[in-house]
């Protein structure tokens, strides 16, 4: 008899602790995993939107603006010779609100993927693609190009840590690390 008693305690015991653990387990496992980050921590490339008039055309670059933190960026990061992005994480776009020229060449108005080819030396690749939303440069296709043109880049003043576009007459102009690229619009 005491060993029923005891037989039923301790079964009594063992069923209210898997009870528990169980609904603790399926308490904790429906909270993600997620690395603690302070709320205002900022990100590595935060979007940006740089606008502007230039003569009566409205122009929008979106891009996200990553930061130099101490890297080589032109000819190290960002290979010569190969498409970039011209910025961070989706591919930079640049829309206008009306057809305009660019370093010459006539360019309707609409929203474009934004691209540039650095060069060691001499001139540069600018080049408005027509597919805008892209992951980085990974799908680019030439063949989608709107229009490219040539780009004589020059070296800042001051070092320049976060990405940025400007834009005004006579036209737009990026900036990262120690090169200015600026693209005349008219």
């Amino acid at each position: 008899m005491q060993n029923l008693q005891l037989f039923r305690r301790l079964a009594f015991g063992l069923a209210a602790a898997l009870t528990t653990s169980a609904a603790y387990a399926q308490a904790t496992s429906a909270t993600p995993a997620t690395p603690a980050t302070p709320a205002n921590e900022a990100k590595p490339s935060p979007a940006a939107t740089a606008t502007g008039k230039i003569g009566s055309t409205d122009v929008t670059v979106n891009y996200s603006s990553p930061g130099v933190k101490g890297r080589k960026i032109f000819g190290g990061l960002e290979t010569y010779g190969k498409v970039w992005r011209a910025g961070a994480n989706e591919a930079t776009t640049v829309a206008f609100s009306k057809d305009v020229t660019v370093e010459g060449k006539p360019l309707p108005a609409g929203k474009y993927g934004f691209f540039v080819i650095p060069a060691e030396k001499d001139k540069w690749t600018v080049i408005f693609n027509k597919v805008p939303n892209q992951w980085g440069a990974f799908k680019y296709d030439e063949k989608q190009d709107a229009l490219r043109v040539l780009v004589t880049p020059r070296k800042s003043a001051t070092l320049t840590e976060r990405l940025v576009y400007e834009v005004k007459a006579p036209g737009l102009v990026l900036r990262w690390e120690n090169m200015e690229v600026p693209v005349a619009i008219k």
